[in-house]
């Protein structure tokens, strides 16, 4: 019976053809002497990406390749579902990151018993008012309105114990959330300085034009932190407030007319209706959401991706799904 190996490396790829013979090579380097495997997850390339990996991968080799572009964060939880070690790794496919930094964190990370350890980009090689400002203000951000308390969110170089990795939920863009979601399952985490290489080859396929999605996606991190198993905890008190605001005016709307004033063409009878609506549409939202988080919680998992093809060098015959 085939052990699993120490470590899994999951890489999300997109039309990263001239990186492969690089990538694999850094990797075997920083490797030597650690049982791994390496997860290659292809998100739709067009280039020559996956003939390349075909052609340089070697045995430790795992191909994932996805029916489409599904995006990095679906593309990472494909990744991540196939692993088999223990401990996961992070990075990207772009030579941004350095694998020689990983027997480093796996160190940090059994030593002081960590469940996630970050990397944080030490002189970050990327352009200032593009990439470093608007990073610099996200993480901010972040931090500031979710508690987890990490300095570079958006660098991809982490590693994770195995239980934590395959129960992250990705999906979406979520994968700049990741140490929020690791946060909400208890993980205890730390951070490392990492190395930072400029990208030599291709240009980013996950680019800034994301402001706007960032900014959806924190509000709903900020949302699964505190109500996501309990909805009725957001929506029960506002739907109860703004159902008894509209009861109070009522009430006042009430003994105006008992004065034998007419309240028919106030403007405050029909703030009145419209808040006493909108306290009971908001409250009945709130079990709906209850039920929801019940059926979710209750039934089975489903993926959020389909793999065309699985593919490994020891064993060269391609899986089509």
């Amino acid at each position: 019976m085939q052990t699993a190996p120490l470590l899994s490396l999951v890489i999300t790829l997109l039309n990263e053809e001239d990186n492969i013979q690089p990538l694999l090579q850094r990797v075997r380097e920083a490797m030597q002497g650690l049982d791994y495997e390496l997860i290659l997850v292809d998100d739709g390339s067009t280039d020559a990406t996956i003939p390349r990996i075909k052609q340089y991968a070697d045995d430790r080799v795992r191909l994932v390749v996805l029916n489409r572009n599904y995006g990095q964060t679906t593309a990472m939880s494909a990744g991540i579902a196939e692993a088999k070690a223990p401990y996961i790794v992070t990075l990207d496919g772009d030579l941004q990151n350095d694998p020689a930094d990983i027997p480093i964190m796996l160190e940090k990370l059994q030593r002081e018993g960590w469940d996630v350890v970050a990397g944080v980009r030490a002189k970050r090689q990327d352009g200032m008012l593009l990439r470093k400002v608007p990073s610099k203000i996200a993480n901010a951000m972040i931090r500031k309105m979710t508690g987890v308390y990490l300095h570079d969110y958006g660098c991809t170089l982490k590693i994770f114990r195995r239980q934590i990795a395959q129960h992250l939920g990705l999906y979406g863009e979520l994968h700049r959330f990741i140490p929020v979601l690791a946060a909400m399952q208890g993980a205890k985490m730390t951070e490392m300085p990492v190395r930072h290489h400029a990208r030599q080859f291709g240009k980013s396929k996950y680019g800034l034009g994301r402001t706007f999605k960032v900014m959806s996606d924190l509000l709903l991190m900020v949302f699964f932190q505190k109500y996501f198993r309990r909805p009725m905890h957001l929506f029960g008190p506002i739907g109860i407030l703004t159902f008894l605001f509209g009861a109070l005016i009522s009430l006042y709307l009430l003994g105006v007319k008992l004065t034998g004033e007419d309240i028919g063409t106030r403007p405050l009878l029909t703030v009145a209706v419209v808040t006493l609506l909108a306290g009971l549409q908001i409250i009945t939202f709130g079990f709906m959401a209850e039920i929801m988080m019940r059926t979710y919680y209750e039934s089975g998992t489903k993926s959020t991706y389909l793999v065309r093809e699985l593919y490994s060098a020891s064993s060269p015959v391609s899986t089509l799904e």
